[in-house]
């Protein structure tokens, strides 16, 4: 028993196995052989390595965005001249990744706390039963005093009055002047696995470039100032379209960046989208377009609280950043070699299954790449332990 336990010991410390391997010369296995190990060291050479840059490891950045808007629009609503400037139109205040530019609005002036009638349409009544006393309708504008004003056929409520009329919004847009209003965008990530802190200001944007720069994809691409219309235009907007009813659109700042190359090579690219509110050109059918919110001005008359309040449309801006470095990494450069290695095995199963199953000689192969053992001629006392018999005999 001893010298059994022995045997064992020593047979899996100093026994080294290997498969039996044989050679067949048959040439359509070896082309299907050849040509299926040709795709798999295209694929881990072309997609794992080259495309897939399977031989670096990456990182995302933690990214900040300052922004200011630059520019002074003009008004001369029925004879009312106003100028706006960047703390009228941009909502919120300056500095946020997110933020309006008013290009549009519609103004009611002089409402105070009081009774009066809806505006003709959906509150329409015929008698003081249409108007529910207290109740609330899901568009209207104040609570219903259950009275139906004979003059213009509608409920009356308690709100700010008078009631605010967007049904006519202006057209052209009260703001064109938009156009021309400049966006000043700064930008910077940080890469922390690598180490790596990059600014949109980049070697060669300094305050002189930047005093009289304007983006141009071809001819400026490093610029950080934008104007409206220019991004407009770039996002695949009509400026007057969605200056009108107002839209959104996403400024996407991207950093992919090798770091294999140096840190000078990484720099930003700016993309534009239009994400929605552009009716004419996109999706007529569409119950609600367009960007709009309300806000007021509460001031004082006479003792009396008193709001001018704005319906107004504007462009959304949105910046996004996307960030994506690679650098060379030997620990998943290992991974990617091992799992092609072990994708080549994918041919000797393809090679087998033709050999063994579909070929005409297949039970020969069969019978040369098998060999099987005779229970029934077993012999105690040789040092194998057993008789290997070829079936093909």
């Amino acid at each position: 028993m001893k010298k059994q336990i022995t045997d064992a010991i020593s047979d899996f410390f100093f026994e080294y196995e290997t498969p039996r391997q044989v050679l067949v010369r048959n040439r359509r296995v070896g082309v299907v052989c050849r040509l299926i190990q040709l795709g798999v060291l295209a694929y881990i050479i072309g997609w794992v390595f080259i495309y897939e840059k399977g031989y670096q490891s990456t990182d995302m950045a933690v990214s900040s965005v300052f922004s200011k808007m630059k520019g002074v629009g003009y008004t001369n609503v029925n004879g009312t001249e106003r100028v706006w400037d960047v703390a009228d139109y941009v909502f919120p205040s300056q500095g946020d990744s997110s933020f309006v530019v008013m290009t549009n609005y519609i103004i009611t002036e002089g409402q105070k706390m009081g009774k009066c009638p809806e505006l003709p349409g959906k509150h329409n009544c015929s008698n003081d039963t249409d108007c529910k006393g207290g109740g609330y309708k899901r568009t209207g504008h104040g609570e219903m005093t259950g009275v139906c004003v004979n003059s213009t056929r509608t409920c009356e409520v308690l709100a700010w009055c008078p009631i605010e009329n967007d049904h006519n919004i202006p057209e052209p847009p009260l703001l064109m002047s938009a156009e021309n209003y400049t966006l000043f965008i700064k930008n910077s990530v940080t890469f922390p696995l690598f180490r790596v802190t990059r600014s949109n200001l980049v070697e060669g944007i300094d305050s002189v470039y930047i005093n009289k720069c304007l983006y141009d994809p071809e001819n400026a691409p490093l610029c950080p100032i934008f104007q409206l219309g220019d991004i407009v235009k770039l996002s695949g907007f009509n400026f007057e379209t969605i200056a009108r009813v107002g839209g959104a659109i996403g400024i996407v700042i991207d950093w992919t960046c090798n770091l294999d190359l140096d840190v000078k090579h990484c720099k930003p690219k700016y993309g534009f989208h239009g994400l929605y509110g552009n009716p004419s050109e996109t999706d007529k059918t569409r119950a609600s377009v367009g960007y709009n919110f309300r806000y007021a001005k509460h001031y004082l008359e006479d003792r009396v609280e008193k709001r001018t309040l704005f319906k107004v449309f504007g462009i959304r801006i949105d910046i996004i950043v996307h960030s994506l470095a690679r650098k060379f990494d030997i620990i998943p450069t290992l991974t990617a070699i091992g799992s092609g290695v072990g994708i080549f095995g994918v041919a000797t199963v393809v090679c087998d299954l033709v050999l063994l199953y579909l070929l005409p000689k297949r039970e020969f192969y069969k019978n040369m790449k098998f060999k099987y053992t005779d229970a029934h001629a077993q012999d105690h006392d040789s040092e194998a332990g057993s008789v290997e018999t070829d079936v093909s005999k």
